[in-house]
């Protein structure tokens, strides 16, 4: 199990989960009927900023799924950051997800790049090369590359990144989150083998994305 040192709504969510509570018990005082729109609002924050712990796989060789939500791309493309023709998979998060992302390897940070950008629908392909994106290049602890890149998407506006160059990651550590919609594009050698298709729903750190 994942020892993630905060309570189950991740701390991003705190502000927001004051503000909205608070407004709701101002409307409750001020008309219990007009509160309830408020009420819900303030129930679908919480569930947006929940960040339950998870059970990490162990197996060589995995690469695990850095975000919740729906596969929408395995293909072979080029990886811009690490300059190289890949295996992508992407995630896409909707609101429903939760919005945590997690180290897909065991490894080390060797870049981590910061692109401003659009906010188009993260579904889409463009997302990944036009959208407000954050690149981590990882060395895996087998030597082998990984590329994990935060895309923000028509609704997220803050991508958060809590790491740097030269910072040891395990498989399953909590790095970074994304607000309100986004998607989570990951890079592989080419001789990495999917684990997962198109269309199907993963789980942060529990979902094997794929094998190498």
């Amino acid at each position: 199990m994942n020892n993630y040192p905060h309570p189950i709504i991740a701390r991003e969510g705190w502000p927001f989960l004051g503000i909205a509570f608070a407004v709701a018990l101002l409307m409750t005082l001020v008309s219990p009927v007009w509160s309830l729109p408020f009420w819900i609002i303030a129930l679908f924050v919480l569930q947006f900023f929940r960040d339950p712990p998870r059970v990490i796989p162990q197996q060589p060789g995995a690469v695990l799924s850095p975000a919740d939500g729906r596969i929408v791309v395995v293909e072979k493309t080029m990886d811009p950051y690490a300059n190289r023709e890949a295996l992508k998979i992407s995630v896409f998060m909707n609101v429903f997800n939760v919005h945590s992302n997690r180290a897909p390897v065991d490894g080390k940070i060797e870049k981590v790049q910061y692109f401003p950008g659009k906010f188009v629908n993260a579904d889409l392909d463009k997302a990944s090369i036009e959208n407000e994106r954050n690149a981590l290049v990882i060395t895996a602890a087998n030597g082998q590359t990984v590329t994990c890149v935060q895309v923000a998407g028509l609704i997220a506006r803050r991508i958060l990144c809590y790491v740097k160059v030269a910072d040891v990651l395990a498989r399953g550590q909590r790095y970074g989150f994304i607000r309100f919609g986004s998607r989570v594009d990951v890079y592989l050698p080419l001789t990495a083998t999917p684990k997962v298709v198109v269309g199907d729903k993963v789980s942060a750190t529990e979902t094997i994305l794929a094998e190498f």
